[in-house]
């Protein structure tokens, strides 16, 4: 058994193939866009957004320390009539709020935070409140110079050293937004190549694609047309063989039956003559004699509808001017034939063909149309000769009658002389088969 040549495979695998890959990578594409989107919101909330509310904090305690600061500096002026204690209660809103603060900015502070960072922020905040509750001690008792002392040697310095703390921890929180920022200028960076990539991708494989998909298209045209060819070689071949067999068994028919009749009616009369007159056996020789001339002529008819004589010997006008009267005749239509234009001669191969239409033509209709009148016109032009054969009858009906062999034999018929065919309704009702052939091949090599 023969294996499938590549240009009988069918380009649909492939093209599949292609589908399948354009789909898989807009997949994948799509789950890579939502693994970075995903990714840059939990960035943009968990680190951009934690960290600004952080630094908010971080502010807020920075803001705090500095109201200390100021307060401490009043309490060491020796100028005011106030008396330290009366700084209390501020420490204590002071504080407070800083713890507040201290606890909020605990859960919002970054992972990257060092539990050493942690400890020393909480340890140094609990050592200063310590301090101030024995200033104010100290104070309490009487003792302002001894608590000035404290505020100048061992409060301000603890202070400072928060503050540089908490401007230490804002610092590290500006860098981790930049950081960040980075991060996601890098993930969008990513993207946007990522998104080049894939549409490159994505154009390669529909250029691929479409590649391989007009390259199929253009074998399987090419194997149609490669067919058709074939189709309509081995369709005029058939003609061919067909008109020769035909022409074949026209001459037999009228060369050796013809002959065998016409010497048995010779026969016949001699023998007639040399029987007695008004005799029974003069009667039955007359009778057989009369039936081998109507078979005589019968077959001399079938010879002519077979393969017309006249197309070789007196043209196309003049076979038709026989036929159409012989159909008459026969089928009982009347055919009303015109004929137009100057004449010219008509070669004897297109001629069997135009008159094979027009056969074709008056059988159909005197078939299937149920007209009882035809019209024959022989058109003869400058540049073409044109034949139509138009009816009254039922009408054309393309989805069953296309279907017939008798109209594919028409159109090969028509292309075998390089023409063209139309079947159509016509003017009023019926039918028109309108065949046009051009000049230069309807009086090629005419005589």
């Amino acid at each position: 058994m023969d294996r499938p040549t590549s240009s009988n495979r069918t380009p649909t695998p492939a093209l599949l193939l292609g589908l399948v890959i354009t789909l898989t990578a807009v997949v994948a594409y799509a789950a890579y866009i939502s693994v970075q989107l995903a990714g840059l919101r939990r960035l943009q909330s968990e680190m951009v957004d934690r960290n600004r509310k952080d630094s908010l904090q971080l502010l807020r305690i920075q803001n705090d320390l500095n109201s200390i600061a100021l307060a401490m500096r009043d309490m060491l002026d020796t100028t005011e009539p106030y008396p330290l204690t009366a700084w209390k209660a501020q420490f204590e809103r002071n504080q407070q709020d800083l713890e507040k603060a201290l606890d909020v900015e605990e859960n919002l502070a970054s992972a990257s935070r060092t539990p050493e960072q942690r400890l020393y922020l909480s340890q140094s905040v609990r050592q200063f409140w310590d301090a101030v509750e024995r200033m104010f001690k100290l104070a309490e008792s009487g003792k302002d110079s001894d608590a000035r002392e404290q505020i100048r040697l061992s409060l301000q310095s603890r202070q400072q050293a928060l503050s540089t703390a908490v401007s230490r921890l804002l610092v590290e929180n500006n860098e981790g937004e930049q950081q960040a920022a980075q991060r996601i200028a890098n993930i969008y960076d990513g993207v946007q190549k990522q998104s080049y990539f894939f549409l490159g991708a994505t154009l390669i494989t529909i250029v691929l694609t479409s590649s391989y998909l007009i390259r199929s298209n253009r074998m399987i045209f090419a194997k149609l047309a490669d067919l058709s060819d074939q189709r309509s070689e081995l369709a005029q071949k058939l003609i061919s063989t067909q008109e020769s067999t035909l022409r074949h068994i026209s001459r037999e028919l009228h060369d050796e039956f013809g002959q065998i009749l016409t010497a048995v009616g010779s026969m016949l009369r001699r023998a007639s003559n040399h029987t007695a007159k008004d005799s029974p056996l003069q009667k039955e020789l007359g009778e057989v004699q009369e039936i081998a001339q109507n078979t005589l002529s019968n077959i001399r008819t079938l010879s002519q509808a077979l393969h017309p004589v006249l197309l070789e010997e007196a043209g196309l006008e003049s076979t038709l001017e026989w036929y159409l009267p012989s159909l008459e005749k026969q089928t009982g239509l009347k055919v009303h034939y015109e004929k137009t234009g100057q004449t010219f001669p008509v070669e004897p191969s297109a001629g069997v063909n135009i008159y094979r239409v027009v056969q074709e033509a008056l059988n159909n209709v005197t078939r299937h149309s149920g007209a009882t009148e035809a019209w024959v016109r022989l058109k003869f032009s400058e540049r073409q000769l044109a034949v139509e054969v138009e009816d009254l009858g039922k009408g054309f009906f393309p989805d069953k009658t296309q279907r017939g062999i008798g109209l594919v034999a028409m159109r090969e018929r028509a292309e075998l002389i390089g023409g063209t065919i139309l079947i159509a309704g016509g003017t009023e009702a019926g039918t028109i088969v309108r065949l046009q052939v051009p000049r230069e091949r309807a009086e090629a090599n005419a005589s």
